[in-house]
């Protein structure tokens, strides 16, 4: 059967993984009796909560005789190390973008990487329905995203269809007819995506996604570049400095049938694969006949900007609510991560109680822990430190990032401020329709930690932040930190409510009456810039006499509820998050206020 292997690329919130819904059904992949989830390709409950694509995912769909396989990529820049690998497999590209919102920076992520790999892109511009749709500016900017990434003359020259994914439509005129379903898009497909390269040689695949699966173990997917294989044929793994790793028998090779993963008796040069059976092969290594001796080259894969320690827990109340605390078990889920999560860097601390995690932003790292936590985790973890590193001549480089920003007209002025505090260097505003101005800012990744909150309250939540990694610059200087300190329990046991009313002058709380707490825990923000130890044990003196009206109930402000990702922004380098199956704690370092002062000590020493 003839192929087509194609990825879509978009940004986050763009429609493809509802477009690639409307394929499946149209293409006749479900029963007409069958049951399907809405966004069946985000199939991970992380990415069904928080409406992103996280990891990459495989599918096909068939269309007049032709094979399609389609990989649904993430539309984040913190998930890339997932899209460079992927656009290997593949020989075009459908590039989705909003009719309102035009090409964003994830979009322009993805495609200068498939440009660059000489990908002929598709251009579907979807939700051409939208009341405050710009289809023929949109084309426009696309145009000049693909003139600025160096797009060659051939790539320039793309077909363009509209539609919209939700309603299963697409077609070269914006009005329709809408009656032919996705069939213009699958036909453009055949007729414009080239297909597969078969190189001439023995079995040859370049790992590109890993999974583990209970029952086959290891499964890697990858595009086969030469040759066939069969269940049971003998192979080699070799890494990408050509030495071998492993050998072995395949024991299982799945094909993608629709949203479903068929075994096959043999698969040919050109299909994308999966297979199973080897024990140590990992994404970027070669699997190839045992008579070939060269390893196949990978994408290199842009290194990580932002790190963090993940250190185990050793507040007073570890232990009590996940059943997965050693560093032991800890270290073994954080390299098996990294040997499937090719973006992420993984080092032991000299003192083997803590790692080391480096990754491509916040998002990445904040996804890793939310897994760890569901999967019965409990840990204790830094702020997030941004990768630093000295260029020949010894000056100090930090990674800066371009943040375009959406935002309503009369909101600009306090963004512009706020990101001007944090080191950043505006290039570009502009109308962007609708009372909204659109602002460029060139800053420095360390400057954005924890700013996406503050960004949402300026706002009133209208304003809609987009970041991508740009290149390393010279060091910018000290950026202003968290303004406010921080008020702490004295000692341990179950907070009373009566004690936080009487707290209440001093800042806000961040826990609830009864919750657990501990010396050396953060329990509300100090008012102040400095640090306040207080008791919040203390219960109502009980004496046998009463004043009428003394004792109304009591009525506590809410208190302010810390996120995951707030959290991890907000907390100060001497502070640590202790994350639980159950619970979000924030606390000190060292629990122990000489311990606490000790370290000032040493650091206004240092």
């Amino acid at each position: 059967m003839a192929l087509r292997n194609i990825a879509i690329i978009a940004h986050v919130d763009h429609g493809k993984t509802t477009l690639v819904d409307e394929l499946l059904k149209q293409s006749g992949s479900f029963r007409d009796n069958q049951r399907v989830a809405e966004r069946v390709m985000d199939s991970n409950d992380l990415e069904k909560e928080r409406g992103i694509t996280i990891l990459a995912k495989a599918t096909s769909v068939e269309w007049k005789g032709v094979r399609i396989n389609i990989v649904d990529t993430p539309g984040h820049a913190d998930f890339g190390g997932e899209v460079e690998r992927i656009l290997s497999m593949v020989d075009g590209a459908i590039v989705l973008v909003d009719s309102s919102e035009g090409p964003m920076p994830q979009t322009k992520f993805v495609v200068g990487k498939a440009l660059k790999v000489g990908l002929r892109p598709i251009v579907a511009i979807n939700k051409i329905d939208r009341p405050d749709g710009r289809h023929e500016e949109v084309i426009n900017e696309v145009f000049d995203l693909f003139a600025n990434l160096d797009a060659t003359d051939e790539q320039l020259d793309f077909p363009i269809l509209y539609g919209s994914g939700r309603d299963g439509w697409m077609n070269v005129n914006p009005e329709g007819p809408k009656d032919e379903g996705l069939a213009p898009l699958l036909d453009l497909v055949l007729k414009h995506v080239p297909e597969p390269i078969v190189e001439e040689g023995p079995f040859r695949l370049i790992g590109t996604i890993l999974e583990a699966n209970p029952f086959l173990g290891r499964i890697i997917t990858g595009r086969i570049a030469s040759g066939s294989i069969k269940p049971n044929q003998a192979v080699k793994v070799l890494g990408q400095d050509g030495k071998l790793i492993e050998t072995g028998r395949i024991s299982k090779i799945l094909a993608f049938r629709g949203i479903e993963r068929q075994p096959i008796e043999e698969a040919h040069a050109g299909d994308i694969v999966a297979i199973a059976g080897l024990s140590k092969g990992t994404v970027a290594d070669t699997f190839c006949d045992p008579s070939v001796t060269e390893a196949m080259k990978a994408q290199p894969i842009d290194p990580p900007t932002v790190t963090m320690s993940f250190i185990v827990n050793d507040s007073p109340l570890a232990g009590t609510e996940g059943d997965k605390v050693t560093s032991r078990v800890i270290r073994d889920r954080l390299f098996k991560e990294a040997e499937g999560n090719v973006a992420l860097k993984i080092e032991e601390a000299e003192g083997k109680d803590s790692f080391y995690v480096s990754g491509r932003g916040e998002l990445q790292l904040a996804v890793l822990i939310e897994t760890m936590r569901r999967e019965g985790f409990e840990l204790a973890v830094s702020r997030p430190r941004v990768v630093m590193h000295k260029d020949e001549s010894g000056t100090l480089m930090e990674p800066i990032e371009e943040v375009v920003i959406d935002v309503d007209e009369e909101h600009s002025g306090v963004v512009v401020q706020k990101m001007s505090e944090r080191k950043a260097e505006m290039v570009e505003l502009r109308p962007s329709g609708g009372n909204r101005i659109r602002l460029r800012f060139y800053a420095p990744t360390r400057g954005l930690i924890g700013y996406q909150s503050e960004l949402l309250t300026d706002t009133r939540g209208t304003a809609i932040m987009n970041r991508l990694f740009h290149d390393y610059q010279p060091f910018k200087g000290q950026i202003g930190g968290r303004v406010n300190g921080v008020l702490l329990a004295n000692a341990a046991g179950e907070a009373v409510a009566y004690a936080m009313f009487n707290l209440e002058d001093r800042g806000p709380m961040i826990i609830e009456p009864g919750e657990k707490v501990y010396q050396g825990m953060i329990i509300g923000i100090h008012s102040r810039d400095n640090d306040l130890e207080v008791n919040v044990l203390k219960g109502k003196q009980l004496t046998n006499i009463r004043a009428a009206g003394k004792d109304e109930a009591v009525k506590l402000t809410p208190p302010i509820r810390m996120t995951l990702d707030r959290a991890l922004s907000w907390i100060q380098d001497d502070e640590l998050m202790e994350v639980t199956p159950k619970n979000i704690r924030l606390r000190k370092m060292y629990l122990d206020p000489n311990d606490r002062k000790r370290y000032e000590k040493s650091k206004l020493a240092g």
